[in-house]
């Protein structure tokens, strides 16, 4: 039986470690985080010269145009609502492999992809579990040059020097494929386009 002692101590000690979880821990990641990475606290977000958000580089936009690189696919549209607006959204399709609408899906990504003379790859064609990947991979940026080159008049090899500038590597050296960021390489992109007067 509890004792008015015990009750006193399980009280005491349920303060102390929501103080210490609820408060003190949470403020000194805040702190830590507004101090010494601030980029990565506020969401990595990337602004244009008017200091306006363009978006995150941790969350994948879709590209339609021929001038750009186009992203992975994505079942929720990288969270963005019919109207435009952001759903705040993460999910997959999570149709089985037996599913003929996943079929259905997939042959409608390749027969879009060779249309435009885009050599079909894994990540242009299926799309990622969170719907939100930013990455595309080395082969996949590549396969999208001579388009975008026509479209813009530019020389392939300089579409190249872009991707290969881009290009992101194994985290922590050994951990998944080398990748490049769609959303900065297309925005770097359109600033190389304004350089050279294109």
């Amino acid at each position: 039986m509890l004792s008015v002692n015990d009750f006193s101590k399980a009280i005491r000690a349920t303060l102390i470690l929501w103080l210490i979880t609820a408060i003190i821990y949470p403020l000194f990641i805040l702190i830590f985080g507004q101090i010494f990475l601030p980029y990565q606290a506020n969401g990595s977000l990337i602004k244009d010269n008017q200091n306006n958000i363009i978006g995150s580089s941790l969350i994948g936009q879709s590209f339609q145009s021929d001038r750009y690189f186009w992203s992975r696919p994505s079942v929720i549209n990288y969270s963005t609502g019919e109207d435009g607006g952001e759903t705040g959204v993460s999910g997959a399709s999570n149709l089985a492999p037996s599913n003929p609408d996943l079929v259905k899906n997939i042959e409608a990504e390749i027969t879009k992809l060779k249309q435009v003379g885009i050599t079909p790859t894994a990540d242009l064609v299926y799309t990622s579990g969170s719907g939100l990947d930013p990455h595309i991979s080395i082969q996949s940026a590549q396969n999208q040059i001579e388009r975008i080159a026509i479209a813009r008049n530019l020389d392939p090899n300089q579409l190249r020097e872009l991707i290969k500038s881009h290009t992101e590597g194994r985290f922590l050296g050994i951990f998944g494929e080398p990748r490049i960021n769609t959303l900065k390489l297309n925005i770097e992109l359109d600033e190389f386009s304004k350089e050279i007067g294109y």
